[in-house]
């Protein structure tokens, strides 16, 4: 049920409908509350798409800290990813955050290869941001590897519904899909 009387809210995946009390009628949009201007199906889709920051299986992921480390965010990011190149930099002057980097190779099989070739790397952050920043290409994997962090890692991405990068989850367990600008993240994480 929603606030506003005699509509119905369906939920189909992370999008929402409405319908009446019967289902005779469907109404695909945005549900806004005039008195406030709060837009309140965008409210409601973060509600349901939030990611239980605790939850995370942080040991997937690569970690830089940076200042004092206080504020945290999870970030899926993709090597092939141009918008995850420009949301790079907007990360490293964020101040006082531990960022945890989910490599999420969705773009294609050179992806995956990236993906494996910065995780096996001996700094793979610095792998990450040697690629990301300079576009230089990560080292060749020598020897085994156990790379099984990143079948996890697109598992948990789907479980989730992220279906692009870069995505960046919030200790508050909300989210924002795409790059998002140093001075928009520095506003969410505070």
């Amino acid at each position: 049920r929603t606030p506003m009387p005699g509509l119905w809210e369906v939920r189909i995946g992370t999008d929402l409908l409405y319908t009446d009390e019967r289902g005779d009628f469907v109404v695909q949009g945005t549900l806004v509350d005039t008195r406030t201007r709060t837009n309140l199906t965008e409210q409601r889709i973060a509600r349901l798409t939030a990611i239980d920051f605790a939850a995370l299986p942080l040991t997937d992921a690569m970690v830089v800290r940076q200042g004092s480390g206080a504020r945290r965010i999870a970030v899926f990011g993709d090597p092939n990813c141009s918008f995850c190149r420009r949301f790079e930099r907007d990360l490293m002057a964020l101040r006082d955050v531990t960022i945890y980097m989910f490599l999420y190779p969705i773009l294609g099989p050179d992806s995956t290869e990236k993906s494996r070739a910065i995780w096996c790397a001996p700094d793979p952050m610095r792998a990450w941001r040697a690629l990301m920043v300079e576009g230089s290409a990560p080292p060749r994997v020598i020897g085994r590897c156990d790379d099984g962090a990143l079948a996890r890692n697109v598992a948990l991405g789907q479980r989730h519904r992220i279906n692009g990068t870069p995505a960046v989850v919030f200790e508050d367990g909300t989210r924002r899909q795409g790059a998002v600008g140093a001075a928009e993240l520095e506003r969410l994480l505070a």
